[in-house]
């Protein structure tokens, strides 16, 4: 199972959903081609409405552990209530370009 499909699963098991995303953005930073690293992820969900946003990344991330803890370098994540998502037009920002893996100097 790709590491895509283990992070949908484990949403779909663990939230009720209203909208779920989870797009691999490794293609845009300097990683091997194929790779499973970066994620975007969009949750929408009731049990965020009224939950801080920190802990909301939290309850994510706690549930992510494994793959964080493996093959996952960055999740870049956008969890909203309902109502948050239907305010926002059900639309996100695109992630940042790529910095190519290091530090950039200027």
């Amino acid at each position: 199972m790709s590491i895509s499909d283990q992070i949908t699963r484990k949403l779909e098991q663990h939230f009720t959903l209203d909208h779920l995303e989870v797009l691999n953005e490794s293609d845009s930073h300097n990683v091997p081609r194929g790779s499973e690293s970066h994620f975007r992820i969009t949750v929408v969900s009731e049990i965020f409405e009224g939950m801080k946003r920190l802990d909301r990344h939290r309850q994510i991330n706690g549930l992510l552990a494994d793959e964080l803890a493996g093959p996952v370098h960055a999740l870049a994540l956008h969890p909203y209530s309902p109502k948050e998502w239907i305010e926002r037009g059900g639309r996100i920002k695109e992630s940042p370009a790529c910095l190519g893996g290091g530090a950039k100097d200027h």
